[in-house]
């Protein structure tokens, strides 16, 4: 606003100090036309105090030509009223040569007047003009350095939030990560677990299968023994039922022993 006031202000003085120019352009003639009335109106009483033709020897001539006396002053007095007549209108209408010089001087002095008026005007209002142009690069200049920075705070903070929801997504990814590896950690362990109990599980049956079969089959040697032992005479102690029962406890001791390895594998 404070810009546009000063050159609006700049414009009025221009349209003021063009207004004067034609105010002087215009007041030239009528100063002219008065120094040509003033001038034309002192040749004006010369004329009547002063007699350019000799009346007196024009009256004589008159008379030597048979004009009667009275007759010819008439003439010379009508011939003097005409000439200051004519003289008259010649100084209302003309200027002597020294008062045109002089009012030529005056005009060229006041043409010179105005013409310095008007460029120390125009010296006046273009210093201004280039001091308000010197301002108004200077206020843009501001102007810019404060958008830039305005900018540069601007993509910082963009920056920032960017740098921000990425360290906040890495961290998000870190965790769905270690959750990811507890879970599967988890889920190994668990099914170690689930194995090994499986192993047991079939180990413990295994044995219980050859436990079963072991006695299953010592029960029937021992009933085939004692049926067999009946008809016939007694063996010692050491006889066949106790090698066959020593051979089924070897077997199941090896049975056992395939089955820890197969479980430890």
């Amino acid at each position: 606003m404070a810009l546009c006031k000063r050159a609006f202000h700049l414009c009025s003085n221009h349209r003021l100090c063009l207004a004067k120019y034609r105010d002087f352009l215009c007041g030239l003639p009528s100063t002219t036309s008065r120094s040509s009335r003033h001038l034309s109106q002192a040749p004006n009483s010369n004329l009547k105090r002063v007699f350019l033709v000799d009346a007196l020897a024009l009256v004589r001539g008159l008379e030597a030509k048979g004009v009667p006396s009275k007759q010819a002053e008439a003439i010379t007095s009508a011939l003097t009223e005409i000439l200051n007549d004519s003289l008259e209108n010649v100084a209302h209408s003309f200027v002597s040569r020294i008062k045109m010089q002089k009012a030529e001087v005056l005009q060229e002095s006041n043409l010179s007047k105005f013409k310095s008026d008007v460029q120390s005007s125009q010296e006046h209002h273009f210093s201004l003009l280039q001091r308000e142009t010197e301002k108004l690069r200077s206020d843009i200049e501001k102007m810019r350095s404060e958008l830039r920075y305005e900018i540069d705070k601007v993509t910082a903070g963009q920056r920032l939030d960017l740098n921000l929801e990425r360290g906040r997504t890495r961290d998000e990814l870190a965790n769905q990560n270690a959750e990811t590896s507890n879970l599967t950690n988890k889920l190994d362990r668990e099914i170690h677990e689930f194995r090994a109990q499986v192993e047991a599980a079939k180990y413990d049956v295994i044995k219980y299968c050859i436990g079963t079969l072991v006695s299953i089959s010592a029960v029937g040697l021992a009933s085939g023994d004692s049926c067999g032992g009946a008809q016939k005479l007694e063996f010692p102690a050491s006889g066949p039922p106790v090698r066959r029962i020593t051979q089924s406890v070897y077997i199941f001791s090896f049975l056992e022993f395939s089955v820890e390895i197969n479980s430890e594998k």
